[in-house]
């Protein structure tokens, strides 16, 4: 059974930065493309970036230049580094795989709220 834990996330003001982990208890972790998810309150889940096997990567377009995605195939971990908050981004970020409908179960997420 596949486990996904975030971690990272908190309180901070706009402006500020963060920046969120996600370990996942998977074989052959480097295989995957990994991608990080968020979910704001009253909103569906949105795919926010994706980092493929060799490393590349992709961001949906309102997080363009202010997030980062890697990932430590070492440590079974994928990384968002979060800088020039927005209080839009308040949401819970969640890691999985960039496929529709996941296979894996979800993590419990982490909260990040931006608000001064």
């Amino acid at each position: 059974q596949v486990q996904l834990v975030e971690s990272g996330g908190g309180l901070v003001q706009p402006g500020g930065s963060l920046r969120l982990s996600c370990a996942a208890s998977v074989t052959m972790f480097r295989f995957y493309a990994m991608a990080w998810y968020r979910q704001a309150p009253g909103k569906q889940r949105e795919l926010v970036a994706t980092i493929t096997s060799n490393a590349f990567t992709n961001y949906t377009d309102s997080v363009k230049g202010r997030f980062t995605i890697s990932r430590d195939n070492a440590v079974n971990t994928v990384y968002l580094q979060m800088d020039s908050l927005k209080p839009e981004d308040t949401a819970v970020y969640f890691c999985n795989v960039p496929v529709d409908p996941t296979p894996w179960p979800w993590g419990q997420g982490t909260q990040v709220t931006v608000s001064s």
